[in-house]
């Protein structure tokens, strides 16, 4: 496969020493994050898209080399998975700076990384290079009207027909639906096997007897529903085995799960540095905002639940790094997921009541269309509930937890 991209931030080592309390970074991964502070702030303004996907953002963001640190590898060469470490430092530092960026970065990953962790070389080279030049756009199709959190009761069916399938039911709350170029789509091949018979399928956007509707939400993002009637796939189609589809969207989600809680920590902290230069500047009783007590515990909880979050996202992803180099063997599975679902969890649930105190200290302001914290308080109530709301994560945790006992 070959691709063109911009030279990208230095590539090194990410085994060196970290700081003496564990969750600092090595050098290397410092200067990566100070790559992405300069390379986000970079961006040419592209102008708002509400609920459609903004391609000339994404254009953007490949023509930077943002997209390109989804995956690992260096500009040229064929993409591979992402350090955990360095997939939650870009999606923190670039949701400091915009959401909007973020959410689109985001949604490249997770939905091309079932195409390049389990597709055919031949379905890799379809679609990667466009993935990561920002021109094609991929979707991970897995929710469906019945089955959000419990994935196990998937119903789209797939249906043998000749050397293979066609694709028969609906896909819904799908991110960059109904605009994608290509969906890892998940589907029944084998009725009542719950998760053991689910089979992945990489289905374009044009195929034939597949259409598509938006859904009008809260946050900003392209969200929508998917009509499959008599959808075809092939052999070649196939991500992974047959029947082993729940393992490939699990993989995904296990690699992406502690990023979304360094997404949220990028909200808490840009709603707490807008909230600090606001109690400074604020004038009120006849002194600032920020002299009032109550406002400095205010500010001092803000920060302390941003810092914790970001401490729990940077343990889960140095956990899965660490498995990762491994082998992924069993033995460590479960730290990796309970530490991913400890991350999501405390990071989505305090960013919410980070941004809901950023919009109490602005008052009226806070909740005028097209502020900063306004968008904030939008956007930041989505990620409690999409890849495993937080009741599924605290299940999870408590799963763990008796699995160590």
């Amino acid at each position: 496969m070959s691709e063109t991209a911009p030279e990208g931030p230095p590539e090194g080592s990410e085994n060196g020493s970290a700081d003496p309390w564990g969750f600092g970074l090595t050098p290397e991964q410092t200067a990566y994050a100070g790559w992405v502070r300069s390379a986000v702030r970079g961006l040419p303004a592209t102008g708002p898209v509400h609920g459609a996907v903004n391609r000339p953002l994404l254009v953007s963001l490949g023509g930077s080399g943002l997209l390109r640190g989804l995956f690992g590898g260096d500009p040229g060469q064929p993409p591979h998975d992402a350090a955990a470490m360095r997939l939650c430092l870009l999606r923190e530092l670039i949701a400091t700076v915009d959401t909007e960026a973020e959410t689109a970065l985001a949604l490249q990953g997770l939905g091309a990384y079932p195409i390049l962790q389990s597709g055919s070389e031949a379905t890799r080279e379809r679609w990667l290079p466009g993935v990561v030049s920002g021109e094609v756009v991929p979707a991970f199709a897995l929710s469906e009207p019945d089955a959000g959190s419990d994935a196990g009761a998937l119903a789209l069916e797939a249906r043998p027909a000749g050397d293979g399938w066609t694709l028969h039911g609906t896909k819904t709350w799908i991110s960059n639906a109904p605009d994608a170029d290509v969906y890892s789509v998940f589907a029944r091949t084998t009725p009542g096997a719950k998760a053991r018979g689910v089979t992945a399928f990489a289905v374009a956007g044009d195929a034939p007897g597949l259409t598509g509707d938006r859904l009008d939400m809260v946050s900003p993002h392209a969200l929508g529903t998917l009509h499959f009637d008599g959808v075809r796939v092939g052999p070649a189609d196939l991500l992974g085995e047959v029947d082993q589809g729940f393992a490939v969207a699990m993989r995904t989600l296990d690699l992406f799960r502690p990023s979304v809680g360094a997404f949220a920590v990028g909200m808490s902290q840009a709603a707490l540095d807008a909230s600090l230069a606001w109690a400074s500047e604020r004038e009120l009783f006849g002194g600032r905002l920020v002299d009032q007590q109550a406002t400095q515990h205010t500010l001092a909880e803000m920060s302390t639940r941003t810092e914790a979050g970001r401490l729990l996202v940077r343990r889960a992803a140095a956990a899965y790094d660490a498995w990762s180099r491994q082998g992924r063997p069993a033995r460590g599975a479960n730290v990796v997921t309970t530490t991913a679902a400890q991350a999501k969890l405390f990071a989505t649930e305090s960013a919410q009541w980070v941004v809901d105190q950023a919009v109490q200290l602005h008052g009226a302001r806070g909740l005028q269309r097209g502020h900063l914290v306004e968008r904030l308080y939008r956007e930041v109530r989505a990620p409690r509930i999409y890849e495993g709301a937080s009741e599924v994560q605290r299940t999870i945790i408590a799963r763990g937890l008796m699995a160590e006992s």
